[in-house]
């Protein structure tokens, strides 16, 4: 037979674009339809039903970036379309092929209420399923004019550069009559259309689908789409009933609209967008009983239950019904890489308790498909928030190695495993296209073991979540030959039926890196500062603050800490903290970071205060709020000031340069103002490298391929610039002041030798206005290290220096906190520092046999995209070297590097609430209970990697204590070992314990 496949598929192809899809809307009317034009941000529903509203025309023009116009539109319906379904089909100019990426609407009746969102995939109102015929109807549309900015066009991403030039034009305002049978003929064929260009060549299942669609095309009058269209249909039952092979793999479709909760958008935006996708799921959600959809970041529905309270009660009524189903554990998607222990940890405690709180739901999956890599950490995190589950997607984005398995044990930092799985159709906004699903299929990488997968499908980021027709093609593919089973469900539902079948499932242990978005870790400094800073103050407030109250009745600023908390986090999402989105929102990061740190400043005077005692005019008290004791005071307590000095720094002018020494450290800085040896004098051992230079800075080129903000390509290290021209090299104070300039930059940096100390601190300000370069700080060690070890949340985490494998050699630049240390048996050195995340390590052998390893931080970018001024003007950047660093030195070194003691006027010693006999054992958090109880909770974790014994004791009267999860409820598997007014804890490598600390009032 001849082969006349491509012949019925174009013939398919054009029936479909010119006849049937047309026909599913066969008459319509126009809409009548005004306009107002709203003035600066969004207003309310009362104030534009208010307004005056202009006469408008297909055709007109609206919505300069960032502008809301609201249209009222007005129609009614034929009277000789009596028990027809209508709808109104409304086009306000969407760009077809980005759903998420345009203008969007919210349709509101005239009392207020709203029906649901007009987006590019999602166009219509239903008025009525049948109509009586004659109905009038009056809708207010509340019309967003968000620009696309995926082209790099940067200079809309911010209200104040956008221009006023209307980005959008009414192409469409009709009533129509909606023909089901038309539309169900659509589906069908689509559906077998996708599929049967999926199947191969040879599979007799294609031929059979192109035999029934040629059949169908036969039976269907082109001049009478509609009353065709049942005949039409009854020619492709045939191939629609035959059932899916027994082995077909299995999918569990989770309906989902993937919402960046700020990118190409600012926060106000992504208020509105979730407003839109919910009301249109919750209206699906009323003809489909069977559709279950999912939604994270519990920040999100915080913001609507404030702004449309109605619409949230009806989101409450469809999760009691179990078709709205709440999942993530977090307050937002955040980043995973930056956020601090503490703060890692309350995006579980917020995010878990709004849900519980909410909608009575203990959510088991935690749900992050977009975040760019994955702390090793966060296994532990999961399980001590009380989920079970983990997700992702995004490591499918890998560019070097592909990840072996979709379904796997993922092994944390302390050997916690937690079931995990990343969808293998490599999608978080699936149309359960055919070539979805058999990509999902053939790309399942655990097949003979495992059978199920799960896709979340819908339009994300205001698209307007899963369509009508999604849940059609859903339906038609549950049991369809030549197709995985797709079957709509809870994600719970699968992750219980996929861990069950799978007895044995391999184990991956540590990180989950991904290889893209290594820029991430330096982009947009002043959000990252904001971010670090944000963290240690919060951590002081709730240590004072807790002090004060147990100690002096201070009243405990329960309120407060938490809107704070809620706001930092809400700031960790993984396109702010990250740097990747408009310049918008980093902008107005930066504000809220300026506000959180006055507030959280005025928490911490006040408590201290509370605690100095009066000052007596000559009396100073040092408060530590670091976790380890210092110059006499202790961990979480505060002392008079100590008249012990140490030995002054020796400062000597040295071949043109500076020497420097301390009777620790001996410094030498050249006439270059470069570091060209520091030689630890109580080891007797050189720091840098023969013939080489620390804090050396470095200016590359930095062009990536494809997403600026996001990528650091390996390719700019084949380009480098070596700063070593300096304008001053002068004495300051006891150190060294260095000024250099480069470019259009200049930057000033003062090197200081304390006291006392056995670390070199920089203080680095750089007036950067360079375009597209990359600034680092190079510092060669003198050592041989093949792995380096980087400071993660409650612990650390090692890397390999090598490039062995691809694995290794992927992994060029990296994420530390406050410390990256290397080193080799008996020596080592760590840079610390206080708010840089990106890092990377190099390893040279030199003629000698030696080995040079070099550490350097990641200064600053300058992307173009999404912000064109990213980084542009001052920064601050402090960093230290610390020579002859254990790990344990690392730690400390880098908290108190971060937490300086504070000074206040008074005369008290203040015994710290808790203290800890055991350096390993870190500190992370001191708080009163949330429940309002006046309980002292308590998180600490093992910090070196080792096991540890140790022995907690209060600063009050200890009436009992337990263990607790994350969220402050006692572990029935946990108990804690009391003796008097002390806690004995056996910790495991770098396990965490919170422990609940209940004071005995009665003494």
């Amino acid at each position: 037979m001849h082969d006349d496949r491509t012949l019925t598929e174009e013939r398919l192809d054009r029936a479909l674009r010119e006849r049937i899809r047309p026909a599913v809307h066969p008459r319509s009317a126009p809409l009548e339809f005004e306009v107002w034009h709203a003035p600066g941000e969004p207003v309310p529903f009362a104030e534009a039903v208010a307004a005056a509203y202009e006469p408008a025309a297909l055709g007109d023009d609206w919505g300069p970036a960032w502008g809301t116009s609201w249209f009222r539109v007005t129609g009614h319906v034929p009277a000789e379309w009596a028990g027809e379904t209508v709808e109104a089909v409304i086009d306000l100019g969407f760009a077809r092929d980005r759903p998420g990426f345009s203008a969007e609407a919210l349709a509101h009746r005239p009392d207020g209420s709203v029906v649901k969102a007009l987006n590019p995939r999602n166009t219509w109102l239903r008025i009525g399923e049948p109509v009586a015929g004659g109905e009038e109807f009056t809708y207010y549309l509340e019309a967003a004019a968000n620009p696309e900015i995926l082209d790099g066009v940067g200079a809309l991403g911010d209200r104040e550069t956008a221009g006023g030039e209307p980005l959008y034009r009414v192409e469409r305002m009709d009533v129509a009559v909606f023909d089901r049978r038309v539309w169900e003929l659509v589906q069908d064929l689509e559906v077998l259309d996708q599929l049967m260009r999926e199947l191969p060549l040879g599979s007799a299942r294609r031929w059979e689908i192109l035999r029934a669609v040629e059949r169908c095309l036969d039976a269907l009058d082109p001049d009478a789409v509609g009353a065709s269209a049942s005949a039409a249909r009854e020619r492709l039952l045939p191939v629609l009933s035959s059932p899916a092979h027994a082995s077909a793999h299995r999918l569990s479709a989770v309906g989902h609209a993937h919402i960046d909760s700020a990118w190409l958008w600012p926060l106000r935006e992504t208020v509105r967008k979730v407003a839109r996708t919910t009301s249109n799921v919750v209206a699906l959600m009323d003809d489909h009983p069977e559709f279950v959809f999912a939604m994270s970041q519990a920040q999100q529905l915080e913001w609507l239950r404030e702004h449309q309270p109605a619409l949230y009660a009806r989101v409450k009524e469809k999760a009691a019904a179990g078709q709205f189903v709440p999942v993530g554990g977090m307050w937002v998607e955040s980043d995973t890489n930056m956020p601090g222990s503490e703060a890692l940890a309350r995006q579980f405690v917020y995010g878990k308790r709004f849900f519980l709180e909410e909608f009575g739901t203990e959510t088991e999956e935690v749900w992050l498909p977009d975040s760019f890599g994955y702390s090793a950490a966060l296994p532990q995190l999961v399980a001590l928030s009380g989920s079970r589950w983990f997700l992702t997607q995004k490591i499918s984005w890998n560019t070097t190695n592909p990840f072996p398995h979709h379904s796997f044990l993922w092994e944390g930092l302390d050997g916690t495993r937690v079931f995990t799985h990343f969808p293998p159709v490599d999608t978080y906004v699936a149309e359960l296209s055919g070539a979805e699903l058999a990509h999902a299929e053939r790309n399942f990488r655990d097949k003979g073991h495992a059978t199920r997968s799960l896709v979340p499908f819908g339009w994300g980021d205001g698209g307007g979540g899963p369509t009508r027709e999604m849940l059609a093609r859903a339906g038609r593919l549950a049991d369809l030959e030549g197709s995985p089973r797709v079957t709509i469900e809870r994600p719970a539902d699968f992750f219980a039926a996929a861990e069950a079948e799978y007895d044995r499932p391999p184990v991956w242990l540590g990180e989950l890196y991904l290889e893209l978005h290594r820029g991430t870790y330096t982009s947009q400094a002043r959000t990252k500062q904001g971010n670090r800073r944000s963290e240690h103050l919060l951590r002081e407030a709730e240590l004072w603050a807790a002090t004060a109250a147990v100690r002096t009745g201070f009243p405990y600023p329960y309120e407060e800490l938490e809107r704070v908390w809620k706001s930092v986090l809400l700031h960790q999402f993984h396109d702010i903290l990250p740097g990747s989105s408009i310049a918008w929102v980093h902008r107005e990061a930066e504000a809220t970071y300026a506000r959180i740190a006055e507030e959280l400043e005025a928490v911490i005077e006040g408590a201290q205060q509370a605690l100095a005692g009066a000052p007596d005019g000559a009396g100073t008290v040092v408060f530590n709020s670091a976790p380890h004791g210092r110059a006499g005071v202790v961990a979480g307590g505060a002392a008079p000031v100590s008249g012990q000095r140490e030995r002054a720094v020796e400062a000597e002018s040295y071949e043109g340069g500076f020497r420097l020494d301390n009777g620790l450290l001996r410094v030498t800085v050249d006439a270059r103002g470069l570091v060209v040896s520091v030689v630890d004098l109580v080891a007797g051992r050189e720091t840098v490298a023969p013939g080489c230079a620390a804090n050396l800075l470095q200016l590359h080129p930095d062009l990536p391929n494809r997403w600026d903000a996001w990528d650091v390509d390996a390719f700019y290290r084949n380009t480098v610039t070596d700063l070593t021209e300096a304008d001053v090299v002068r004495r300051s104070g006891d150190g060294v002041e260095v000024v250099r300039t480069f470019g259009s930059s200049r930057v000033t940096q003062l090197l200081t030798l304390r006291p006392g100390a056995r670390r070199l601190d920089i203080d680095t300000e750089v007036d950067w206005h360079e375009r597209e370069k990359f600034l680092k700080a190079a510092f060669p060690i003198d050592v041989r290290a093949d792995h380096s070890t980087a400071e993660t949340q409650f612990g650390h985490v090692r890397r390999p220096t090598h490039t062995n494998t691809s694995w290794e050699a992927a992994k060029f630049e990296i994420c530390a906190h406050r410390f990256l240390h290397v080193g080799e048996p008996g020596w080592g050195a760590a840079l610390i520092n206080d708010s840089t995340y990106g890092h990377d390590v190099t390893r040279t052998v030199r003629e000698d046999g030696s080995t040079t390893t070099t550490v350097r931080l990641s200064l600053l970018r300058a992307p173009r995209y999404p912000d064109p001024a990213t980084d542009q003007g001052v920064h601050r950047l402090r960093y230290a070297l610390l020579p002859g660093a254990t790990i344990g030195d690392a730690v400390r070194e880098g908290w108190q590097f971060s937490l300086p003691e504070r000074r206040v006027p008074g005369s008290a010693s203040v015994a710290p609430l808790v203290a800890v006999d055991d350096d390993a054992v870190v500190v992370t958090a001191v708080k009163l209970a949330d429940d309002g109880s006046g309980d002292v909770v308590v998180r600490l974790h093992e910090a070196l990697g080792g096991r540890a014994s140790a022995r907690l004791t209060t600063g009050f009267p200890l009436a009992g204590a337990s263990v607790t999860d994350l969220l402050e409820r006692p572990l029935a598997e946990e108990s804690a070992e009391v003796a008097g007014d002390a806690v004995r804890l056996r910790l495991r490598p770098f396990q965490i314990v919170t422990l609940r600390l209940t004071p005995n009032d009665d003494v």
